[in-house]
């Protein structure tokens, strides 16, 4: 371990010794500053320090042809004073090198978690494929900044694209890296997408059946190619229930005596029970049902559960001159049928398992009539006909 005044001249003539593949020589005036000089020839300038945790690591600074003396030293001086304030300047570089690609990240660490996480991992997919993986799956994790972020998260509402869509990309993202800092992947550090406020979507539609529409969709599901139709359509409006929770409920999951179903995961992740009426009961004993399959409501050529019944659907709510109901409106319905029949949203939240009350609120839609009927009673509570007299007319 040479120690010597490391100079131009000097390195210009060093050599490595017969018989060594290297030789490392020491600076006397900046500790740890050494030139590495190779048998074959090649020279490197570096910094020799213990990090944190004592262990002696090297940090190259550049090749002896490539940078001058001087340069070299005054990045020496810049490392040793780094080291000394506490910093590892080896292991940001060796950082730099492992950090990931956001796609590389996604696929690999990300997903796979997500898939034991998140009921929802599928539409995380989809979002990433769609929106992410073109401007930002190629970058490594803490190229990404926030203003790269927020020209993409705009750019996505210029397009035409739903404000509800382009914010949950932009969620998505944060989560990915709020989860990288949590496992402590190198390029999380810093996430670009936090402190861009989410737009306002703004995007409520009540939409709810009045008994006429509901007699119209009624008498058109009977006519639909799908023969499961007229049982799948009355049940969502009846029980409330969301359409992945009746298309993948058993016949064991459901207690006729008590008249309760018990959906084991529902949105929320946890099971809840939905009670049945008496005109539930009535369907599920019309229901067919096939030797072997478990399924209440299952795809007669498969037995398995649905994974779409979108065509016989938007056939029949066409045919009913109803186009835009979507198939969750009928639980939105089912809300506002509970509210006008008198029940209170305590009630309605239980049905419809939501954790918070203002969830239901939204749902909970008050008809004219309910209305007029509650503004009559505020009216005649008072004890007082407030309407006035007609003057007698003189003569």
């Amino acid at each position: 371990m040479p120690i010597v005044t490391l100079d131009a001249n000097f390195v210009r003539t060093a050599t490595c010794p017969e018989g060594k593949s290297k030789e490392n020589y020491y600076d006397t005036a900046i500790t740890g500053f050494i030139l590495e000089v190779r048998s074959s020839g090649g020279k490197t300038y570096a910094v020799r320090y213990r990090d944190t945790h004592n262990r002696q690591v090297q940090h190259k600074i550049g090749d002896a042809q490539s940078i001058t003396f001087d340069k070299a030293k005054t990045a020496a001086k810049l490392i040793r004073s780094r080291v000394v304030l506490g910093e590892d300047p080896a292991g940001e570089k060796r950082n730099k090198r492992i950090t990931p690609t956001l796609a590389g990240y996604f696929t690999e660490r990300f997903l796979p978690f997500a898939k034991g996480y998140k009921r929802s991992w599928r539409s995380d997919d989809s979002i990433f494929r769609c929106h992410l993986l073109k401007p930002f799956g190629h970058c490594h994790l803490d190229e990404i900044s926030q203003q790269a972020v927020i020209v993409f998260y705009h750019g996505m509402l210029a397009d035409g694209y739903a404000k509800a869509t382009c914010n949950r990309a932009l969620i998505l993202l944060r989560l990915m890296y709020n989860l990288g800092k949590r496992w402590k992947i190198p390029g999380t550090e810093n996430n670009p997408g936090s402190g861009i406020p989410l737009y306002d979507p703004n995007n409520a539609r009540e939409t709810f059946l009045t008994a006429e529409e509901t007699q119209r969709l009624k008498e058109r599901l009977g006519h639909s190619e799908n023969s499961q139709l007229k049982y799948i359509v009355p049940l969502l409006l009846l029980t409330g229930a969301r359409k992945r929770e009746l298309f993948d409920a058993c016949w064991q999951d459901f207690d006729l005596e008590r008249r309760l179903w018990r959906i084991n995961i529902s949105k929320s992740g946890k099971a809840r029970h939905i009670p049945l009426s008496t005109s539930v009961l009535s369907i599920l004993s019309e229901l067919p049902r096939w030797k072997g399959c478990q399924y209440v409501v299952p795809n007669p050529a498969s037995l398995q559960p649905y994974t779409s019944i979108f065509r016989s659907w938007n056939t029949a709510r066409k045919e009913a001159g109803l186009p835009q109901l979507r198939l969750h409106d009928l639980r939105h319905s089912m809300a506002s049928n509970m509210v006008n029949s008198g029940r209170s949203i305590y009630e309605v939240a239980k049905v419809l398992g939501h954790a918070q009350i203002k969830t239901t609120a939204r749902y909970s839609h008050l008809s004219q009539e309910t209305l007029l009927a509650a503004v009559d009673a505020a009216s005649i509570a008072t004890g007082i006909n407030w309407s006035q007299p007609q003057a007698q007319a003189t003569i």
